[in-house]
């Protein structure tokens, strides 16, 4: 499998599970939008500017899956975003269904995947190819 596919689908996957890749980072500690900026390049080599993560944190404090608040004890102030139990909640619903899914197309032999085990372990995919931008 060529390198671009493989970017491909990385980019695809972490478009379409942003908002769930968010709860779960907010789930390990609170963070400003910019840590988020950065834990996702950095876990999923994948670049969202702030043009795609601030909006979509307001989505989700809209839907009540995450709170905000202002940090002004640093030298500049933060918004910074927690998880709530609806979210909580939610990601936990969402985890249980990724895992019925990869879970399904493993043990169906007509589909094979060699990604699933990766979901189960809830944790942070390191890689080393340069971030790629997402507009």
């Amino acid at each position: 499998m060529n390198n671009n596919y493989q970017k491909q689908v990385q980019t695809k996957l972490a478009k379409g599970l942003l908002d769930m890749i968010i709860l779960q980072y907010l789930d390990q500690e609170s963070m400003h939008g910019y840590q988020i900026i950065t834990k996702i390049r950095i876990g999923f080599g994948v670049y969202f500017g702030p043009s795609t993560i601030y909006p979509l944190l307001g989505l989700l404090e809209k839907k009540g899956y995450v709170n905000s608040t202002w940090n002004m004890d640093t030298e500049r102030p933060r918004k910074m975003y927690k998880l709530t139990n609806e979210g909580m909640n939610v990601l936990s619903f969402t985890e249980s269904s990724l895992i019925l899914i990869c879970k399904n197309m493993v043990t169906d032999s007509k589909i094979r995947i060699q990604a699933a085990p990766l979901i189960l372990t809830r944790s942070t995919l390191q890689r080393e190819n340069p971030p790629l931008i997402v507009s």
